[in-house]
């Protein structure tokens, strides 16, 4: 029995496993052995290429692409139209599809936007990827990153607010009162 939801214009190819509650929305394609978590939103027009794993209450907008070699922990947000590569250096008369490199996006990481994320480069935790950046190398738990290419421009908490730091290196995220720490250039919540 079908426990979750998936408009009748989408397509979901064999081998893939969906999880309770989650929803595929028009024209979205999910190719084969994809596994998406439980409460998963798939929003129009996504394409989710082979062998994609995304975790519980990930959240894609509209028109993102994830391809081969990307895996999102839990709670990910991919903003509309943002896009994720798999080969460093494309091109069509030569196949390269043993080249691909993979990118894993941690738990309640955003991705903004248009942002492009460049294969190979993973996202921290809770990380906060601007609206049309392009990300082009490692990106730290709770760091924010803007611009192309993507630089760090501070550090943001699990409830997605800028943290501002004291000479003692803590800072208090404003909506849920939590502590982080800087500590030797990282970010932890205490």
């Amino acid at each position: 029995m079908k426990n979750y939801f998936a408009h009748e214009s989408s397509y979901i190819d064999e081998g893939c496993t969906i999880g309770e509650g989650t929803k595929i929305w028009h024209f979205s394609h999910i190719m084969p052995n994809c596994t998406l978590g439980k409460n998963c939103n798939i929003g129009q027009n996504v394409v989710i290429s082979p062998e994609v794993v995304l975790g519980d209450n990930v959240k894609v907008q509209n028109n993102v692409s994830i391809y081969t070699g990307v895996t999102c922990d839990d709670d990910v947000f991919l903003g509309p139209s943002c896009v994720f590569t798999n080969v460093i250096n494309p091109r069509s008369a030569v196949n390269r599809k043993s080249e691909y490199l993979k990118t894993h996006v941690g738990k309640g990481a955003s991705i903004g936007a248009n942002a492009t994320i460049v294969c190979g480069h993973d996202i921290g935790k809770y990380a906060f990827i601007g609206a049309g950046a392009v990300v082009t190398k490692h990106v730290p738990d709770y760091a924010l990153v803007v611009g192309n290419p993507a630089r760090q421009m501070g550090w943001m908490s699990e409830f997605g607010h800028r943290l501002s730091f004291n000479d003692a290196g803590v800072a208090f995220c404003p909506e849920s009162g939590e502590r982080y720490m800087l500590l030797k250039g990282m970010v932890v919540k205490e």
